[in-house]
């Protein structure tokens, strides 16, 4: 008797959210269209397309598709296991430094200077994946889905989470991540939908934008050389979103000032050739001493930009020349 008032209930709750969902389908636009509408002359980029191709909430027609309530449609096992070869900067790295709790890959060049982006210059690399398959949300969807720390133990609840498990400490940290003060200097955001993405981006840089990535061939670790062709300097300003380890698909994003942002052609031992983005912070006076960069390039603080190469996944906005 119990379990056919559950058959029943799951029934009616199905029925429910696939309803939901064609409402949601019916009164919103695409986000191609939004997209368009923000950036007339920008084309997505292939790293937001793989997300949209991997399950538009909108137009697939099934319940977990529209509300991402399943945790195996929101890969939580690949959430962890997809990481960063690099240190985020501005995202409360520096009290990690300082407590020797950040974690970078040996043998890396993680941070360079930014007189080392010249031709033949060789640097140990590697860009795994980081773009896994949880699904970018429609705006309204994400917000019917709570991402506070104030409400964590709802959302273990609604995504069949065992408290203090490994996965719940991933949603946790990244949560705390997105709720954290910024740096100073440092207009920071977490967003949890393409439309807040857009948003953002547009809001800091207007709607005239070019958005670059890492493309690389090679997830491997390996030597390259800065190969033939030329260090490309693509702006002064820049918004950078990076990819984070969670259920569904949230960047962070911020706007560090007195930065400069380039595309560097890359050729790999084996032969196989990369472009990847490079930022570089032209004013470090305010890190903390004990920054992992400061070690590894035996610097001090305000001295010279710091550079390092974002991962795959990752995103770097510029102005449109």
């Amino acid at each position: 008797m119990e379990y056919s008032r559950l058959v029943s209930l799951c029934s009616l709750l199905y029925v429910a959210l696939a309803l939901l969902g064609r409402s949601y389908a019916s009164n919103d636009v695409s986000s191609d269209s939004y997209w368009q509408s923000a950036f007339p002359k920008t084309t997505i980029p292939k790293t937001l397309q793989e997300l949209l191709a991997y399950g538009r909430p909108w137009n697939e027609g099934k319940a977990s598709r529209y509300t991402g309530i399943s945790k195996d449609n929101l890969n939580i096992n690949t959430m962890l296991v997809s990481g960063s070869a690099f240190p985020i900067i501005g995202k409360d790295n520096y009290a990690e430094a300082a407590s020797g709790k950040i974690h970078v890959e040996p043998d890396v060049t993680t941070f360079f200077l930014e007189k080392d982006l010249r031709l033949g210059k060789k640097m140990t690399l590697h860009f795994p994946k980081t773009t896994d398959a949880a699904k970018i949300l429609h705006r309204k969807v994400a917000k019917s889905i709570p991402f506070s720390t104030t409400r964590l133990p709802q959302i273990l609840n609604q995504f069949a989470v065992k408290p203090y498990s490994a996965e719940a400490e991933v949603i946790k940290q990244t949560i705390e991540d997105c709720e954290a003060p910024g740096i100073k200097g440092e207009d920071k955001y977490c967003a949890t939908s393409l439309e807040s993405l857009v948003d953002f981006t547009a809001s800091k840089l207007g709607k005239y934008v070019q958005v670059y990535s890492t493309e690389v061939v090679n997830e491997n670790k390996q030597e390259y050389k800065i190969g033939k062709g030329a260090v490309q300097k693509i702006g002064d300003r820049s918004v950078v979103c990076h990819k984070q380890k969670y259920l569904y698909a949230v960047f962070y994003c911020h706007e560090i000032h007195s930065t400069r942002a380039y595309v560097v052609p890359l050729v790999g031992a084996d032969g196989t050739k990369a472009e990847a983005v490079a930022v570089c912070h032209t004013d470090t006076r305010t890190w903390n001493i004990k920054h992992f960069a400061f070690q590894a390039l035996k610097i001090k603080p305000g001295t010279v930009p710091i550079c390092h190469f974002l991962p795959r996944g990752n995103l770097v906005w510029v102005p449109n020349k």
